[in-house]
């Protein structure tokens, strides 16, 4: 899966989008360097626009990366800096739909919402982006054309599929879905192709439900198990029921003590889905040893609120910004390192 900009690919070097390593690292980058950037300018309204976030999205994505940057802002740098305050910083959630977290019950949305409120993100619903450009975010909301001007914009609206979709469309004739995912069959195969199987976030399974099932690793994990098992028995001459996937719940964490946990038969929200959360990242990592570092690394950030050490890499390092004549930060050709802050 990559970004989907909606026909408007040319806002991706303006709003990054977060799906792999690389992604996380930019994004880091730019959220530290608006900070500094912020510190070392002068002029009041470029430095609001620095200390101003805007996360389009509200899906999981986009609540987990506006609750993240609330602790940063108001949490963990606010004794970092001397001549900005950063509890001044603006966040801005934008959601086209009437609540965030759409998948999840109302009530979970609800609360989500709340818990980002009490960390100092701004949300708003019903709200369409209609233009970035010029560090400035155009969205309409309740029939108003409103402009935010913003540093840092970050893209956690929409996903699209692999061009491999397409190339399976060509080749085998299967049809694809309006974000270019293959439609299969309940067995997980291509339309008469019973030996090509889609899954994953490549493959629309609609056949369980009124929606298709989500393209998240779960659903990813118990399709190739089910695939497996189904070329294991077609060896051996057999046959296997249709796909069917076990849903164990949905999580997204908000912040620090604060998540919100759907596992069907019961929901959860606050300290007790937060710590549901962790424990299930940690139950999922490979071997122990992993498992017991990452829990103490945790538990001691737990405790002492610590995030690590806060480096900028790339090509815009504190060290290599300047000010132009427009009093615009840039960073001279050719040159990256990276700076501890």
């Amino acid at each position: 899966m990559s970004h989907h900009y909606f026909g408007n690919d040319h806002w991706k070097p303006t709003a990054p989008g977060l799906k792999t390593v690389e992604d996380a690292l930019e994004m880091r980058r730019r959220i530290f360097m608006a900070f500094e950037a912020a510190e070392k300018e002068t002029d009041v309204d470029r430095r609001r626009a620095w200390l101003t976030f805007v996360i389009v999205g509200g899906g999981p994505t986009g609540v987990e990366l506006a609750g993240a940057i609330a602790e940063l802002a108001f949490n963990t740098l606010k004794r970092d800096f001397r001549t900005i305050d950063t509890t001044e910083t603006q966040i801005l959630l934008l959601e086209g739909l009437d609540r965030i977290l759409p998948p999840y019950p109302p009530e979970l949305s609800a609360k989500a919402e709340t818990y980002l409120n009490r960390l100092g993100v701004t949300v708003q619903t019903k709200t369409m982006v209609t233009d970035i450009s010029d560090h400035t975010v155009t969205f309409k909301r309740d029939g108003q054309m409103e402009h935010v001007a913003a540093r840092t914009i970050l893209w956690a609206a929409g996903v699209k599929a692999s061009a491999m979709g397409k190339v399976l469309a060509d080749r085998t004739g299967a049809s694809l879905d309006r974000v270019g995912r293959v439609m299969v069959e309940p067995d997980l195969s291509i339309p008469n192709h019973p030996n090509i199987f889609v899954i994953g976030d490549l493959a629309n399974f609609a056949h369980q439900g009124d929606k298709p099932l989500p393209g998240v690793a779960p659903v990813a994990v118990q399709e190739g198990e089910y695939v497996a098992r189904l070329v294991k028995k077609r060896l051996k001459g057999e046959t296997l029921a249709p796909f069917t996937y076990a849903d164990a719940g949905s999580l997204a964490v908000i912040g620090q003590n604060a998540a919100v946990v759907d596992l069907g038969f019961v929901k959860l929200t606050g300290a007790i889905a937060w710590l549901a959360w962790v424990f299930v990242h940690i139950y999922y990592l490979i071997e122990f040893d992993n498992k017991l570092i990452v829990m103490l690394q945790w538990g001691w950030n737990y405790f002492t609120r610590n995030r690590g050490a806060r480096l900028i890499t790339g090509e815009a390092s504190l060290i290599q910004i300047e000010q132009d004549a427009n009093g615009e930060y840039r960073t001279p050709a050719g040159n990256e390192s990276a700076v501890e802050v």
